[in-house]
């Protein structure tokens, strides 16, 4: 016995079935493509030493600590508040594995800014 709403629930389901079918196959392209793209993306670099800076009125302290196998030459840069106030920049201190570093500056007044920069160690030669 074949009916108007039989007849329909079929073209329905047909329908369906035949959208669904390429949108399937081209999600799982769009899937296939993406994914080098997440194997090329930079990774940080394996030498950063993990540091933390604490400010205390004009003194400035880096705790740092290096958990990779590459050694890590670190400095603290203290930037001041006050126009005639000399920003301060610590000695560069070689951070070798599992090593732990304090470095410490200061302004005469008020700190505006402090951060760590962080060099991979140098090739012999260079």
């Amino acid at each position: 016995m074949c009916t108007k709403w039989r007849h329909a629930c079929v073209l329905a389901t047909v329908t369906v079935l035949l959208w669904a079918t390429p949108t399937a196959s081209r999600t799982g392209s769009r899937q296939e493509q993406q994914s080098p793209r997440q194997h090329t993306r930079e990774q940080p670099p394996d030498y950063r030493a993990d540091c933390g800076t604490v400010i205390d009125g004009s003194k400035a302290t880096a705790y740092c600590h290096n958990p990779y196998p590459a050694t890590d030459r670190i400095r603290l840069h203290v930037e001041c508040a006050r126009w005639w106030d000399v920003d301060a920049d610590s000695a560069p201190v070689e951070l070798h594995p599992a090593g732990y570093a304090e470095l410490t500056q200061r302004c005469w007044k008020e700190i505006r800014a402090v951060w760590i920069s962080h060099q991979p160690q140098r090739a012999a030669g260079t």
